[in-house]
């Protein structure tokens, strides 16, 4: 039941492993997707559309029919304002980005990219957006990042983020999709393209510098002088990543001491350590991934990663080594609250609804109110726009907050803000973040937390996405009562597409996975690990016997 562990993981990654790029980059423009194979039509999960060209799943023709479906989507919502494209450093994000190109040019959007063919990450392009439209009613920004977050090197990615900033919701992905299925379908003839050489000089595309605006507004959400004042010695691995260009000139313009401990930027991503699985993943909240930087904890106050779009954080102390980060979210939270006396009393902080209850907690004791949520952070999106939200985050390491003043700063998840927050929390308190962690334990108590995964039928994940609260007859769990049955979030009453389940001690939450034939159980307990053993399996009892075929 619990995930084999792959003999080479944390193990620097074997170079039979890795990626041949060129072939990558030849089967991206030659293979055609089957339309008839559901697996090689346009398909937007939680975070955009993503594949590989060895599946048939990301390819040039999903790639142009997926930008001309954004196109004819801004034309019907009127949106007339320059689209800010970003890039990370998977293989296929230039080539993506430049077919993307030829299509936004055709249909005359205005497009902004990082000048000199550079990479922009996920959170710099919210911001673009956020800060070109503040104080505007119409001819609104939006943005689109090539990306495919943390996935291996053989995957591709495109996201499309409106001009609220954030991740779009289902009802615009949902649009997209279908659009792009409908141009797909019919080999893409009704797309609108001009050659890239064309494109990249045609007078509605712009390169411009999105990497000296963005650093020089870090200080109006993250006390930079604090930390520059504590002369930390701070290291960072962007992991390859987009966050890399950006480091050099956040150390310049703070006078900061961080060491970039890896600068390589290699698309096969040959420097990583394998992840749990076997397979190269750019994941900054696994133990596996981050075994490089966890190797240096004791040569730095802090040292922190992030994934190759820079929408997620990983936080290594010497304390503690890489902290879990339902752990740091918890830290965080505690220490924003008590540091930003410029946030409205009112604001909420959110949580998605597997994330740990240490957060309840923490919220509970300073007199906040919980916001919680289903699994994405498009869900915290309207919240951080008008400050009704303080703090977003995901135990997936995602994570965002308000400015100083209590206004807007990024509607997408923002890495190198959590970086910088543990570093500010070690500058203004003296102890780092992991310390703060064993505050919280000595306080609230130890949290048990796992996530396993479970083969689900098709059949039996639909049944799951649907199932009632009703449908769980059980008054108690793993020997203590069942205090709420979830199957909507608390904090927006939106469905969780599966089943929560909370004690006095603990809770468990399972959703089917939308891309492959398992669901995963989340668990925590506040009593020790015996019973998150008894949670786990009365849970997946529970779950099976609700969506058997008997059921």
């Amino acid at each position: 039941m619990t995930m084999a562990i792959h003999p080479l993981a944390g193990m620097p990654a074997p170079s039979s492993m890795l990626i041949d790029v060129a072939r990558l980059e030849r089967e991206y423009y030659e293979r055609k997707p089957d339309v008839g194979d559901p697996t090689q039509l346009v398909s937007f999960g939680t975070s955009g559309h993503r594949g590989s060209p060895f599946r048939g799943s990301f390819t040039e023709a999903h790639i142009a029919a997926i930008t001309q479906a954004i196109c004819d989507y801004r034309r019907g919502q009127r949106i007339d304002g320059p689209l800010y494209m970003g890039k990370d450093t998977h293989a296929l994000s230039e080539p993506a980005q430049r077919t993307a190109l030829e299509v936004l040019a055709a249909n005359g959007v205005e497009t902004i990219i990082q000048r000199d063919g550079g990479v922009t990450p996920t959170p710099v392009i919210s911001w673009c957006i956020l800060v070109y439209n503040r104080g505007r009613k119409e001819h609104l920004a939006d943005g689109i990042v090539v990306t495919p977050s943390h996935n291996p090197p053989e995957d591709g990615g495109f996201k499309y983020n409106p001009p609220n900033g954030g991740p779009a919701d289902t009802d615009v992905t949902g649009w997209v999709q279908r659009r792009a299925n409908v141009l797909l379908r019919k080999g893409n003839g009704d797309v609108k393209r001009i050659p890239y050489a064309k494109a990249i000089k045609a007078a509605s595309t712009h390169e411009d510098d999105l990497v000296l605006p963005y650093v020089e507004d870090l200080k109006h959400v993250v006390d930079m002088e604090a930390i520059r004042a504590a002369s930390l010695t701070l290291g960072v691995d962007p992991l390859g990543g987009a966050a890399l260009p950006y480091w050099e000139p956040i150390n310049a313009i703070y006078k900061l001491h961080i060491t970039v401990v890896n600068p390589t930027l290699d698309p096969t991503f040959s420097f990583m350590t394998v992840d749990h699985d076997g397979k190269i993943r750019m994941d900054p909240s696994s133990p596996y991934a981050m075994a490089r930087l966890v190797g240096l904890k004791d040569h730095f106050g802090v040292a922190f990663a992030n994934d190759p779009d820079s929408d997620r954080h990983g936080i290594v102390t010497s304390s503690t080594g890489l902290m879990n980060p339902n752990h740091y979210l918890a830290v965080a939270i505690r220490y924003l609250l008590s540091h930003r006396p410029g946030w409205p009393a009112h604001a909420a902080v959110g949580k998605t609804l597997v994330s740990s209850g240490l957060i309840d907690r923490v919220v509970a004791k300073l007199g906040r109110r919980l916001y919680e949520v289903p699994v994405g952070f498009k869900w915290f999106v309207p919240g951080l726009f008008d400050g009704s939200c303080c703090f977003g985050g995901e135990e997936s390491a995602g994570a965002s907050f308000l400015r100083h003043d209590g206004t807007v700063w990024t509607t997408d998840k923002d890495g190198p803000i959590m970086d910088l927050l543990a570093a500010e929390i070690a500058a203004r308190t003296g102890k780092d973040p992991g310390e703060h962690y064993r505050e919280l334990v000595a306080e609230f108590g130890t949290s048990y937390y796992t996530r396993i995964d479970a083969a689900a039928t098709p059949e039996q994940k639909a049944r799951l996405q649907k199932l009632s609260a009703g449908a769980v007859k059980e008054e108690t769990l793993a020997g203590e009562p069942i205090t709420a049955k979830l199957t909507r979030a608390p904090g927006n009453d939106a469905p969780i597409d599966g089943l929560k389940i909370v004690t006095p001690g603990g809770w468990f939450a399972a959703r089917p996975s939308g891309t492959e034939n398992i669901y995963k159980i989340y668990a925590e307990s506040f009593r020790n690990a015996a019973h998150l053993d008894a949670l786990v399996s009365e849970a997946q009892r529970l779950v099976d016997a609700a969506v058997s075929d008997r059921a």
